[in-house]
């Protein structure tokens, strides 16, 4: 009779423990099983089918839905690919400099569309300037053997075959080739692991930052809006740049090498092969032709969202939902600016409209608009969309069934190891964790008991819940780790020894930069010296 009490707990404990098994072996696709809790939940008496649908669409989700559909116009009109091209263009085609242009390109492009589709994007226009660069080569050698040729080769036609092999030519062309295939491995890979580390930039960069913000809403109801859009991107940019420095540096030194005037280019003037990379980057950019009606609207809406994002609760002073609005902090969201700009996609033609006079016999001007619901459709990952709604579904359960109170007693006696080695534990176990399973699975099961660890011990949850939503995008070890790292390896140049022996170098980086980030800019940016009084209640209905 004592179990009694845990009833209700007991039985939300075996639905998230038979999610996590499903999620983690993919029994059934990862979609389907987000929706297990609309059914068993109800059955079970856990919460009301009514409190669990509504999680499946709630503030957070319709954010991100907004933030994709925005995306997904981009992705439309070749905008994010004229942005790459331009990018490329400007910093240069020496070796170092042009795995920086595609790191730069790639995670700028990855905060905002998906890293599925950077990746997609990227790697075709990666494997057309090394094929280039190749042939180049290629074409160069064979114009200096010509050249070097005299009258010796004459002298030599009498000896046999293997005498016309000159041993330490043939070795000399094993080891550039060899050479080559290393740098091709660390360019393509840059690819990847960039788009992994550009998405943890921004709040709808990649699932897990999304999951985190629903979960404290969640958890947390009146945590006043501690996780937003800037406050978000002012602590993870950073940490990006500083990881993406640190995996530049080390892409360098396992496959160019860090020699400044091969690599860097110091006082050298451009070779043939850096005129030929060039020329590719520009051969692209002139298939795009001149910038369209459509893709001026689409960047000028993106920007738009942007700045509506950031100025809506900047935090230091008031934001526009504030000065415009009567109660606006109270009402507005994040999600408001994302779902405007989306309807203005659907409104705002794609064609520059013709101002005539009027005349009664003229046709009128009609124009598709600059987003149809049938490519929404068709690009949209919905798959995300119902992953995310079950892990809030289960967070929400998690609360209201008395289970995270309970985890988070059975947690106090961790009070006594200091705060900084907590993260540090928390990020090392999601960042191993995540290699396994999707990242999105990997938030939504240990955020919940991550809440419950930082209540019982009293350290500010964002302590704990910020280093693990990061490291739940650091899938850098294999190629099933996250569909970034399955696009590179499916081109064929990478077995998976080079993904993990690479990998498990980023994934140090990785948790070093969140460590250091999360104890060091972080700890004024949210307060996380303290416990908020918000974080000792918890969502009831």
């Amino acid at each position: 009779m004592c179990f009694l009490p845990l009833k209700t707990e007991a039985k939300c404990g075996y639905i998230i423990i038979i999610m996590a098994v499903y999620w983690c072996t993919e029994v059934i696709p990862l979609a389907v099983t987000s929706l297990m809790p609309v059914v068993f939940l109800p059955l079970l008496g856990v919460r009301s089918a009514k409190a669990v649908c509504l999680q499946y669409l709630n503030n957070t989700n319709m954010l991100f839905f907004g933030g994709l559909i925005v995306a997904i116009s981009v992705e439309h009109w070749n905008l994010h690919r004229r942005i790459a091209l331009k990018i490329l263009l400007l910093l240069g085609v020496k070796p170092a400099l042009l795995m920086l242009g595609f790191m730069i390109v790639t995670a700028f492009l990855s905060m905002w569309i998906s890293n599925t589709a950077t990746t997609a994007m990227m790697i075709p226009i990666v494997q057309a300037v090394l094929d280039q660069l190749d042939s180049t080569e290629h074409d160069m050698t064979v114009m200096e053997q010509a050249a070097g040729q005299t009258n010796t080769v004459i002298e030599l036609e009498e000896k046999t075959s293997l005498d016309h092999v000159n041993p330490v030519s043939f070795f000399s062309s094993s080891l550039t080739l060899k050479k080559w295939k290393h740098v091709c491995k660390g360019m393509t890979l840059c690819v990847c692991y960039a788009a992994s580390i550009g998405g943890t930039a921004t709040l709808t960069g990649t699932g897990p930052n999304v999951v985190l913000k629903g979960q404290m809403n969640q958890i947390y109801p009146d945590n006043n809006d501690i996780v937003n859009f800037a406050s978000w991107f002012g602590f993870s940019f950073p940490n990006m740049v500083l990881m993406l420095v640190l995996a530049w540096l080390w892409l360098q030194c396992s496959f160019i090498g860090l020699n400044l005037k091969k690599s860097w280019g110091c006082g050298t003037e451009k070779t043939a092969k850096d005129k030929a990379a060039y020329n590719v980057l520009k051969e692209e950019m002139k298939k795009l032709g001149p910038v369209s009606y459509a893709e001026l609207n689409v960047f000028l809406l993106f920007v738009l969202l942007v700045l509506l994002w950031f100025t809506r609760h900047p935090g230091f002073i008031k934001g526009w939902a504030s000065w415009l609005f009567k109660g606006g902090e109270k009402y507005i969201t994040d999600a408001v600016p994302a779902m405007f700009v989306s309807l203005l996609l659907f409104i705002l033609p794609a064609q520059k409209p013709k101002f005539t006079a009027w005349n009664p016999t003229m046709k009128p001007f009609l124009s598709a608009p600059l987003l149809d619901w049938n490519v929404v459709q068709r690009k949209m990952p919905w798959s995300i969309v119902l992953l995310l709604g079950g892990g809030f579904a289960l967070a929400d359960a998690s609360a209201n069934s008395g289970l995270s109170a309970w985890l988070g007693d059975q947690m106090t006696p961790l009070g006594s190891i200091p705060p900084w080695a907590i993260a540090s534990v928390v990020s090392f176990t999601v960042a191993v964790f995540t290699e396994c399973t999707s990242n999105v699975a990997t938030a939504t099961l240990f955020l919940p008991v991550f809440a419950s660890l930082a209540t019982s011990v009293k350290v500010h949850p964002l302590y704990v819940m910020l280093p693990a939503t990061l490291s739940a995008s650091f899938a850098f070890m294999l190629p099933v780790a996250t569909p970034p790292n399955a696009i590179v390896f499916s081109y064929g140049s990478i077995r998976v020894l080079d993904m993990v022996k690479s990998g498990i170098i980023m994934n140090i980086i990785g948790v070093l930069s969140v460590t250091l980030a999360i104890n060091t800019w972080g700890r004024p940016m949210f307060g996380l010296d303290t416990f908020p009084a918000w974080a000792n209640s918890t969502a009831k209905q």
